[in-house]
């Protein structure tokens, strides 16, 4: 647990107009230590930052410690865990995303550092196809996963779907606020939330009097991008939240998947664009997932003769799996070269070789084994 003291002035360096990671590091490396850093004058603050001379004067300084005074109380009487981003408690994920908050707020029982953690999002208006395939597929890696943990909004729609569907399923559960915790939005997910707490919690950046604005929303997002290994995207339009994460995942080169769908259903538009675009890979399963991811299935033996994990492989296919096991992930170019074949060959090979679960496709055009 942060000192008091320590965790007064970290909240008020986050509070401070103008703050934002890299400044607060550039303070933290010259000043050493947060109580060092508040002993020094306004001026000193800004001549290290190089920042404008508005920012971060006495009235800002004491604006941002009154309000970490107002909310130690809250923190105290909620049983909330304070993260700071210098602390060994921090999500380490988020901590690797250069726009990772610098104060985190915490309310549950589990972990923000589980071994593995999945963000599953996507359209408010969630179909049968979206809410059965989200079902399908916690409960496939619950059985192949036992450690992981789901990660989403609490929207409605998929994010509530992904959350209750790892609960069913005995998965911890984080959901990523847009507000403080005073509160939940929507409240029509109180319940779903307070479950959540049991086995997983609720994670903000925001404080208890910070207003509940439209922007926070995305800006939350990075949140649950940042805090998992892969982002999956289940229904989407062509614009929306889901579509924001995904991208942001991107970024911060996790894997990105995207469950195809009907192209004339407005909520598979912005999935089936993420696909064709390369920055998601398509999936149909739990498979997909935990063979690209590399996870361990807790139902696999292991044991099985490496023949039995391909399919009969044509005389090209077994040629471009051989070249990307070897020599690794690929573009298309220099594997059209390095094989001896056509492009259209190569391209048509590989298309069959992905529908196969042999490769994935990755931005930029280039290919990858996966087994």
């Amino acid at each position: 647990m942060i000192p008091s003291e320590t965790l007064r002035q970290a909240i008020a360096l986050s509070q401070m107009k103008g703050m934002n990671r890299s400044i607060a590091e550039k303070l933290l490396q010259s000043c050493g230590d947060l109580s060092t850093l508040f002993s020094e004058s306004p001026a000193t603050w800004r001549s290290i930052a190089g920042v404008n001379p508005s920012l971060f004067d006495e009235a800002s300084r004491q604006k941002g410690l009154e309000i970490a005074d107002k909310e130690l109380p809250f923190i105290e009487k909620e049983g909330i865990s304070p993260l700071f981003i210098t602390e060994a408690d921090y999500p380490a994920r988020l901590r690797e995303c250069t726009d990772a908050p610098l104060m985190l707020y915490f309310k549950g029982n589990g972990t923000v550092n589980p071994p593995h953690a999945l963000s599953i999002v996507g359209t408010r208006h969630a179909t049968s196809y979206g809410r059965d395939f989200c079902a399908n597929l916690i409960a496939q890696l619950a059985q192949a996963v036992p450690q992981l943990t789901i990660v989403s909004g609490m929207a409605y729609g998929i994010d509530i779907c992904a959350h209750r569907e790892a609960l069913k399923n005995d998965l911890p559960t984080i959901g990523v606020l847009a507000h403080g915790l005073q509160t939940l939005y929507p409240s029509a997910h109180r319940f779903t939330a307070k479950e959540a707490e049991e086995r997983g919690g609720l994670l903000t950046e925001y404080t208890s009097q910070q207003s509940l604005l439209k922007v926070n929303f995305v800006a939350r997002n990075r949140i649950i991008a940042g805090l998992t290994e892969a982002t999956v995207v289940v229904e989407s339009a062509e614009k929306g939240g889901a579509l924001i994460t995904a991208h942001l995942a991107q970024d911060y080169n996790r894997e990105v998947f995207a469950l195809p769908g009907n192209i004339h259903q407005e909520t598979s538009r912005g999935c089936n664009c993420l696909i064709r675009d390369n920055i998601a890979a398509m999936v149909t399963s739990a498979e997909d997932i935990l063979t690209t991811l590399g996870w361990e299935s807790a139902a696999s033996s292991g044991n099985a003769p490496q023949a039995d994990l391909f399919p009969d492989l044509s005389e090209k296919e077994a040629l471009l799996l051989k070249l990307l096991h070897e020599e690794g992930d690929m573009q298309i170019n220099l594997l059209t070269v390095k094989a001896g074949l056509s492009s259209g060959e190569v391209l048509s090979t590989l298309l069959e070789m992905e529908f196969k679960g042999l490769v994935r496709t990755l931005p930029g055009g280039i290919f990858g084994a996966i087994r």
